[in-house]
């Protein structure tokens, strides 16, 4: 049997991603982990996953709660930095001209 830390390593998300996946969708977090990777594979599962994580920022502001909102913000950051939105590259900060 699979424990929830298995599920982890194999999925190409981060546990506050699976956590704010789950948040979201009001599912266990191995449900989340499972859904996020499912997510993933589809054309349009990154924009699905960031739609998400922006829903969560705008409930948690909503309650006034400004640092879980904060902290959404950074998951956002950190999943568009890996998972950016098609046609959009990602750019180093290291200059590589010659």
């Amino acid at each position: 049997m699979l424990s929830y830390e298995d599920c982890l390593a194999f999925c190409r998300l981060t546990q506050a991603e699976i956590e704010a996946i789950a948040e979201h969708e009001h599912i266990p977090q191995i449900v989340a982990a499972e859904f996020g990777n499912y997510l993933l594979a589809a054309p349009d599962g990154g924009m699905r996953i960031r739609r998400i994580i922006l829903d969560d920022i705008a409930a948690a502001r909503a309650r006034g709660d400004t640092a879980h909102a904060l902290a959404l913000k950074l998951i956002l950051s950190e999943f568009v930095k890996r998972y950016p939105p098609k046609g959009k590259a990602v750019h180093d900060s290291e200059d590589h001209s010659p």
